[in-house]
């Protein structure tokens, strides 16, 4: 099994409703975000995915949340834009791309600060879509 890593980043403002503390404020991050795939199997060329591809698919679906107000995009429209939503956000979307029974998104990781992090997976058992 091989496993690959990318990291890439985006900005935006959220509130958190329902929080009591700080952070029901209005106020913003520099989000940080690793999608690791897995794979069974190499390429003629010896390669399991292009890391560009992975680098084309990450931007594509971050570019939808960068520099915007999160609460105003869906699904964060309805549920709280914490990095535990947008891990598992970002992990869905890039599986309808990603996955195509060799590759596999295994791990959504997103920081919201440099010592903050949450991550999406999940179960092993789960076949690739």
């Amino acid at each position: 099994m091989y496993e690959l890593s990318i990291e890439a980043s985006f900005s935006s403002a959220h509130n958190l409703r329902g929080y009591e503390g700080a952070c029901e404020n209005l106020h913003g991050h520099n989000w940080r975000v690793e999608l690791s795939v897995s794979a069974q199997r190499l390429s003629d060329t010896g390669m399991a995915v292009d890391f560009k591809r992975l680098k084309t698919e990450a931007k594509r679906v971050i570019e939808r949340l960068d520099h915007k107000y999160l609460n105003e995009v869906p699904p964060f429209d309805r549920e709280n834009a914490t990095a535990e939503n947008i891990a598992r956000y970002i992990h869905g979307e890039l599986k309808k791309s990603l996955n195509d029974g060799n590759i596999k998104v295994k791990k959504v990781r997103v920081w919201e600060s440099d010592d903050a992090s949450a991550s999406y997976c999940e179960p092993e058992g789960t076949l690739p879509e």
